[in-house]
């Protein structure tokens, strides 16, 4: 476990800390990330949606009105981890009272 996974754990946003549409699918392993070419900065849990969408990007080309589909999970993916990261941070700050962090 990475020190990433470990903060995701501890603040409910990893694999195991919530039961979502996101996290019900198998995530992708660090190997396929790395022979499908996925930036660091994309290796999160959508990362298995990201997979096949930039395989059929390259597939077509890049053409914007292929893979739709792809693109829609993909997005929908990120829509749902970010709502989570929000849901989360909303938590924290109502148990400090109201009080930001900045």
């Amino acid at each position: 476990m990475t020190v990433v996974d470990s903060v995701k754990e501890a603040v409910g946003l990893g694999h195991g800390g919530s039961e979502t549409s996101t996290s019900t699918s198998n995530p992708a392993t660090r190997d396929q990330m790395s022979a499908a070419r996925v930036p660091l900065a994309y290796r999160d849990s959508c990362a298995h949606l990201l997979i096949p969408l930039n395989r059929c990007r390259y597939e077509n080309y890049y053409l914007p009105w292929r893979c739709g589909d792809e693109r829609h999970g993909y997005e929908k993916c990120q829509y749902e981890e970010f709502k989570l990261r929000v849901k989360k941070m909303d938590e924290i700050r109502e148990s400090k009272g109201g009080a930001r962090s900045n």
